[in-house]
């Protein structure tokens, strides 16, 4: 128990230097604006009272003093309502100057994207017209090909059947014949 009690006696003590240390900054900040601080001009009012020696006459006075206290009040009323006037209007055309400069920018935002979007959009016609004729040059290109191929498989055909009219022509023995039979059919078989 004694031990607890010792420390809690030393956690109250570290604490009470930051209450002091808190204390003295804000007394320091108070004091430096003791300092800055700009004080108005003594009022004409204050001390001016003079007690006359008729109670009327001192009514009189302090009625006056009340009406000129009353106009002022007014006129200052006056003047801080046309200055909260003039800030709310600036405000507003400010806001309004602010809103149509974000507008502006905005609607060129837009412009922008949209141009953009037009550019993209001819380069992928263009690139699409590209790979179309590619396609086109290709196909064109592999039915030459197949056309060549056929043609001088056709022309082999033609030769082969002409070399064979014109050796059935000749007379060719018996055993030469089989010969000549057998590599016809080989010749002639696709692989």
């Amino acid at each position: 128990m004694a031990p607890s009690r010792s420390l809690f006696r030393s956690s109250t003590q570290f604490s009470k230097p930051l209450r002091s240390f808190a204390t003295s900054s804000e007394s320091a900040h108070h004091n430096n604006h003791q300092e800055n601080h700009k004080y108005l001009e003594p009022s004409s009012y204050v001390g001016s009272w003079v007690t006359p020696k008729d109670p009327k006459e001192a009514e009189a006075k302090l009625a006056q003093l009340r009406r000129n206290y009353a106009k002022q009040v007014k006129e200052r009323r006056k003047e801080y309502i046309h200055e909260v006037e003039l800030m709310r209007l600036d405000k507003q055309r400010k806001d309004e100057a602010k809103r149509e400069a974000i507008r502006v920018a905005n609607e060129e935002r837009r412009k922008l994207k949209a141009e953009a979007a037009k550019v993209r959009a001819q380069e992928r016609k263009i690139a699409d017209e590209e790979f179309r004729q590619t396609l086109l040059k290709e196909r064109a290109e592999k039915l030459e090909y197949w056309k060549m191929k056929l043609q001088s498989h056709e022309e082999k055909k033609k030769e082969k059947k002409e070399l064979l009219h014109r050796q059935s022509s000749t007379w060719v023995d018996e055993p030469e014949l089989e010969k000549k039979i057998l590599e016809s059919i080989v010749d002639t078989t696709p692989l």
